[in-house]
């Protein structure tokens, strides 16, 4: 069994590929700034609920949802109520150019610097867990 059999580290890699992916994207718009007709693209993000969904029919779980059990009664209640999750869509851009170019060199480079932070992020919480696995098994 390796590393990437792990499923925790299945997401990472996910992740830090699909942020790899989106940095790619936001450098051709960029890139493309100054092409008239030129239309900025990004990914779409990744839905979580239908990963896990799919994750849990997957794995042959009997139910196909997941529920939550407060051990405290002063933890917060979940039931009957939606889960607030931010989602932000692609808004149509202002400013377009005379010759059709709509990139906003300042939208895409907070996007790539978003972007950055993000994959940071992963690597920094991947190289945690193989620094606990390792301890774990005393190879440190």
């Amino acid at each position: 069994m390796t590393i990437q059999d792990i499923g925790l580290f299945q997401a990472f890699g996910a992740k830090m590929d699909y942020l790899n992916q989106r940095q790619s994207v936001i450098a051709q718009n960029i890139a493309n700034a100054d092409t008239p007709g030129y239309r900025p693209q990004d990914l779409s993000e990744v839905d979580f609920s239908s990963m896990l969904g799919a994750s849990i029919r997957g794995a042959g779980a009997q139910k196909s949802s997941v529920t939550l059990f407060a051990t405290d009664e002063q933890h917060l209640s979940m039931a009957g109520q939606n889960v607030n999750v931010k989602t932000r869509n692609q808004r149509e851009t202002y400013e377009v150019a005379p010759a059709g170019n709509a990139v906003v060199i300042e939208e895409q480079l907070i996007k790539a610097s978003q972007n950055v932070m993000d994959y940071n992020l992963m690597l920094n919480v991947y190289q945690k867990q193989v620094g606990l696995i390792r301890t774990a098994i005393g190879t440190q």
